[in-house]
């Protein structure tokens, strides 16, 4: 069975990233919140795809945290990745999804 959660610990040997560096990361990539329940980070597949990410940037092609960022915020704008979305999140995005479909079929209608 697969995990939906995963603490710091176990993010941390999956990506080869301490978890101080993890901790320091989430501080200044407003992207990187992990939910957190009694003080204790939980991780998403989604999160840990995007550590990865800020791994990549960070450490193969050398950019510092503030060009960390400004990649994210414009992968995030191209759509070239899914950054961690909510249940609830999708839930509303498909229903928007409908809508603008249905508008759009009844303006091509008129």
């Amino acid at each position: 069975m697969e995990k939906h959660y995963y603490t710091i610990n176990e993010v941390a040997e999956i990506t080869k990233i301490k978890p101080h560096v993890i901790r320091y990361w989430e501080s200044c990539i407003p992207a990187l919140k992990p939910k957190k329940i009694r003080g204790r980070r939980l991780y998403t597949k989604e999160e840990i795809e995007l550590i990865n990410l800020i791994k990549r940037l960070r450490y193969e092609e050398g950019l510092k945290i503030e060009g960390v960022k400004k990649k994210i915020l414009e992968v995030r704008r191209t759509k070239q990745i899914s950054l961690p979305l909510s249940r609830s999140d999708r839930e509303l995005l498909r229903e928007i999804k409908k809508e603008l479909l249905n508008l759009l079929e009844y303006l091509r209608g008129t």
